[in-house]
């Protein structure tokens, strides 16, 4: 094979990183999956986005670090580096495992968003519908798919703006609506912590999945011209808004409707616009929301798509994953991840009630682990790194550390949750056969390095 038929180009630009990282983490996990995290910590579930976005400003600059030390390298090259290639592959494959899922999901929930208009056709016919689109929109050429991702999720950035402003003014009284008292709804119905302030880390662990994709930034760097020194300006930037994307928005949704009031059906934007009578603005809402959850499957088929090339060049997947088109398209890893949404919108006709919960553990688990990961990664490398990082982690290792205890409590409370049994039994048996997999594959080359290490020590 060519090498010029594997090599990605570098066309993306800063503005193009920063929207396809939140094109990737602005999804369903806020427009649908609130509705879930709400119900399960009422209005106090705003200290877990917050705790959330606080082990992610952790976990990107340990991206940021990272990627100033070792230009060229994803973040599935800094486990490798930091611990083999058997670390590296096992995280690589669970990584595609992840975006795969997160795909189905957005694509599936986009569907049952065109319902609210559509209610009459399947859902499965809608969310392949939906599958079509994105893939389409994959086989652009990289800066084209970037500046379509722009302003795709610029799209849903403005809509999110728009919502937090409009709901503000209804909530204050400016803007007047039927009912009024709308504050009162942070103390009735059993206060900020109706079933208790430990019922925030419950909602952790579908918070996790809503940041997850933040990191895709990491996986940007093969595209990105001097990423070295972009990538912690764009991070820097990046986080507050993610954070303040989320919580003010959940913030806004519970003082509008009370918490138990809030459905599993629709999203809380859209309801929240008809239950205070601004009907033909949920209606526009919905328009946007489609996009939105669209914007999210879109960087997840590049996110999964990149990291296949990846896995393919470094002799960790079949070499034809690896092969890229004159548009600088991974086409092989891309015609896997639509067959893979294909079959996934077709598990929304077997099981249209049960989807969503089942998959969305799914990708909360990868990326509490692919998390766990990067962190273990930079506590591992900061000591041996081959040049001063243009940018630094603070309060190493102490800071990088506390994170990685907490992500692992949360790891270990995905497995013990008896609600997500079946996502985290698939999630486990892949892990598993990873794991067997990449002992099998890489018994020599860990023997080798073995005896390179013994005669380096001679």
């Amino acid at each position: 094979m060519n090498s010029n038929n594997t090599r990605l180009q570098k066309r993306l630009l800063p503005r193009h990183i920063s929207l396809m990282a939140m094109g990737g983490a602005i999804g369903t996990g806020i427009f649908k999956g609130s509705a879930e995290t709400v119900s399960i910590a009422g209005p106090g579930v705003i200290f877990s986005y917050i705790l959330a976005g606080l082990f992610l400003l952790v976990v990107m600059g340990a991206i940021a670090e990272m990627a100033s030390v070792y230009p060229n390298t994803n973040i599935k090259g800094f486990v490798q580096k930091a611990f083999g290639r058997r670390a590296s592959f096992v995280m690589g494959w669970m990584y595609c495992f992840m975006w795969l899922s997160v795909c189905v999901i957005e694509v599936v929930v986009a569907g049952s968003f065109l319902q609210y208009w559509l209610p009459s056709v399947p859902l499965w016919v809608l969310s392949l519908a939906c599958a079509a689109f994105v893939i389409g929109i994959n086989i652009l050429n990289v800066k084209n798919y970037g500046e379509f991702e722009f302003w795709f999720a610029g799209v849903k950035i403005l809509m999110i703006i728009v919502f937090i402003v409009l709901g503000a003014c209804i909530l204050f009284g400016i803007i007047p609506s039927e009912k009024s008292g709308y504050l009162q709804n942070y103390i009735n119905h059993g206060g900020i912590f109706p079933k208790g302030w430990l019922s925030i880390f419950p909602a952790l662990l579908i918070v996790m999945f809503s940041y997850g994709g933040s990191e895709l930034i990491g996986i940007t760097v093969t595209e990105t011209e001097n990423a070295e020194s972009i990538l912690p300006k764009v991070i820097k930037s990046f986080i507050l808004r993610i954070v303040l994307f989320y919580t003010l928005p959940i913030f806004i949704i519970c003082g509008l409707i009370p918490w138990n009031e809030i459905s599993n059906q629709a999203s809380p934007f859209v309801q929240v616009l008809s239950t205070v009578g601004l009907h033909g603005s949920a209606h526009i809402m919905n328009f946007i929301l489609i996009t939105a959850v669209l914007s999210a499957a879109n960087s997840g088929i590049y996110g999964c798509t990149r990291m296949l090339h990846s896995l393919a060049t470094e002799g960790e997947a079949p070499k034809s994953f690896g092969y890229v088109s004159k548009k600088g398209v991974p086409t092989t890893s891309l015609l896997l991840t639509a067959v893979i949404l294909t079959l996934g919108s077709m598990v929304a006709f077997i099981a249209q009630d049960q989807v969503f919960r089942v998959l969305m553990a799914v990708p909360g688990f990868v990326v509490s682990l692919v998390w766990t990961g990067i962190c273990s990664a930079q506590l591992k490398l900061r000591h041996s790194y081959t040049k001063k990082p243009s940018f630094k982690l603070w309060g190493f290792p102490y800071v990088t550390g506390a994170t990685l205890v907490f992500l692992i409590i949360i790891l270990t409370a995905f497995v013990l949750d008896g609600q997500n049994r079946v996502s985290i039994l698939a999630c486990l048996l892949v892990l598993a056969l990873l794991i067997t997999i990449s002992v099998i594959k890489f018994k020599d080359v860990v023997k080798l390095d073995t005896k390179t290490d013994h005669k380096s020590a001679i």
